[in-house]
C-alpha cells in the first residue's frame, strides 16, 4: 500500500490524518512523486551538521506533506517541529512558508 492509499483508508475510516505519523514501513519506502517547496536557514555554512530550521512540503499522489522545524526554534535546536498532511497544495505551501519566514 502506498501512502495516498493509506491516508485515504484512514480518512474514509473517520480519522483526522492532518497530524497523523506515517507508519516506519510507509514513510521509508516510497519516495515523494514531486518536491513541491524546500528552503532551509543555514547560516553557520554548508558543511554544519546540526539541526536548522526548515520546512519542506512533498507530494505523494493527491496528498501534500509539509514538515519542519520553525524558525523560531532558532539555529540547532530539536524543537518546535511541525507536520501537516492535506490535500490542499496552497494551504500546505504558505503554512510552510509561515513556519519559516
Amino acid at each position: 500500500m502506498n501512502i495516498s492509499d493509506w491516508l485515504d483508508k484512514k480518512e474514509a475510516e473517520g480519522l483526522d490524518v492532518s497530524q497523523i505519523i506515517l507508519p516506519d514501513d510507509l514513510a521509508y519506502d516510497e519516495a515523494p512523486e514531486e518536491t513541491v517547496f524546500f528552503e532551509e536557514i543555514k547560516p553557520c555554512g554548508i558543511f554544519c551538521t546540526g539541526n536548522h530550521p526548515f520546512s519542506t512540503v512533498k507530494r505523494f499522489g493527491h496528498w501534500y506533506y509539509g514538515r519542519g522545524q520553525d524558525k523560531a526554534a532558532g539555529i540547532h535546536s530539536s524543537e518546535m517541529e511541525w507536520r501537516l498532511f492535506t490535500k490542499d497544495r496552497e494551504l500546505v505551501v504558505k503554512t510552510a512558508k509561515s513556519h519559516i519566514g
